[in-house]
């Protein structure tokens, strides 16, 4: 019930101004009956996708409506969908739903549509600099931010007072905790998948580094041992979980309110699951109350952290027959009142800096501020076409974590990345 006060008190306050530019952006009706606009998407479990739909669908005034085609859960089978049946051609394809890693990859497939003139304008104002970097690639905007993501510093309130600024700070507060027999495991993402990849790369751009440049130019330096420092450290300490080889973001969370846990690194999505894990166990799991969050730790002291942010980019399909009402029909799916409730009932972060600074909005996401500062100041995975081979090449080169050879990973990295761009890796 707060979380649906919350969405109407932002609605009031925004709504005089976000329906003009809603219907204006949705198009009137050209008098031959709504032409129907297949949206590929992830299956978005609140139903805040399908009202968007439903709600842009009627603002158009019968110019079009929108078809929602769930995906699957699975990013990567979300893909390969998608890459199937743009690659042949598939004009029922209007709009997509990219994860913000594929913008690279389908653009120089030719598979989406560029943004252009008033189009571009109308998706770039207000959005932050983070979001709006994962959709541009080679100075063209290829796609519209419809949300994003980026993980944050939780930690149990009750177990350590003030929460550490580094890593390095954290893991020996776990280690201190192991010592005098508490809760203290630092949950990652360690499994050999795209959640080491974010681990990863962003310690390498909070170390100030970076992994691949303009033109596919391999940029891995001395900010990749640091990073493989860091995790090679935190996979042989008493920090890290067991089951850190296979630990992705759900199950880390769960360990996390199970009360095993004294840290995790993990998204936005934890604050809702433990209100909810308590509401279901509170004899049995972590307190809300004893939560809190802090910026992702520094990789190196002093220097501000940069994370990798996710989130997905709305795109039009090279093939689409109704191409130019795709274009509007996006422009009305991104408005600041669809943004608000995707973040309070799907818990997905908005792309524009206006709805951070709403007061109302502070109450369902009490930590928006870190989110906004972390989406200003970002960190973001290679933008390549060849992303599907870079990530592969990564996951291949850390995975376990402990094995990590931090004085020779620089040299090795680059190689494996080298190779995988040539097309000459069997991953």
């Amino acid at each position: 019930m707060e979380r649906r006060e919350s969405l109407r008190r932002i609605g009031a306050l925004i709504a005089a101004g976000v329906i003009a530019v809603a219907v204006a952006a949705c198009g009137g009706s050209s008098g031959k009956g709504p032409v129907t606009l297949n949206w590929l998407v992830f299956p978005e479990p609140s139903g805040s996708f399908a009202k968007a739909a439903s709600d842009c669908s009627a603002a158009s005034h019968g110019a079009y409506k929108i078809n929602i085609n769930f995906l699957s859960n699975a990013s990567d089978q979300q893909r390969q969908t998608l890459v199937q049946r743009l690659a042949a051609g598939d004009s029922s394809i209007d709009i997509l739903a990219m994860d913000v890693d594929w913008t690279a990859e389908f653009a120089s497939a030719g598979w989406i549509r560029p943004w252009t003139g008033a189009n571009r304008a109308a998706v770039s104002k207000g959005v932050l600099p983070g979001p709006l970097k994962t959709a541009t690639y080679n100075g063209k905007l290829w796609a519209a931010p419809i949300n994003s993501n980026t993980e944050l510093l939780w930690y149990r309130k009750d177990l350590v007072k003030t929460p550490p600024k580094t890593w390095n700070q954290m893991i020996n507060d776990a280690e201190q905790l192991a010592r005098e027999g508490k809760p203290h495991y630092v949950e990652e993402q360690g499994a050999k998948y795209e959640g080491l990849v974010v681990w990863f790369n962003s310690l390498v751009n909070s170390a100030g580094g970076t992994l691949l440049g303009p033109n596919n130019t391999v940029t891995v330096g001395p900010s990749a041992k640091i990073a493989a420092q860091i995790m090679q450290r935190l996979a042989n300490s008493p920090a890290a979980d067991p089951g850190l080889n296979t630990s992705e973001e759900g199950p880390g969370n769960d360990v996390f309110d199970a009360g095993t846990a004294a840290f995790q690194i993990n998204y936005p999505f934890v604050w809702s699951g433990a209100i909810a894990a308590y509401k279901t166990a509170p004899n049995s799991s972590v307190n809300p109350k004893n939560i809190g969050w802090a910026p992702f730790p520094e990789a190196v002291p002093g220097k501000a952290p940069r994370v990798s942010i996710g989130g997905y980019n709305l795109g039009v399909s090279s093939h689409s027959k109704h191409a130019q009402l795709a274009f509007q029909a996006i422009r009305c799916l991104i408005q600041p009142q669809n943004q608000i409730r995707d973040a309070v009932k799907g818990g997905l972060a908005p792309v524009l800096a206006s709805i951070y600074n709403e007061p109302s909005f502070e109450k369902a996401y009490p930590f928006h501020q870190l989110i906004k500062n972390q989406l200003e100041n970002y960190g973001i995975r290679p933008q390549t076409p060849d992303y599907q081979d870079v990530t592969l090449a990564i996951q291949d080169t850390l995975q376990p974590a402990a094995d990590i050879d931090p004085k020779n990973i620089v040299n090795k990295l680059r190689n494996e990345i080298k190779t995988a761009l040539k097309g000459e890796s069997l991953l």
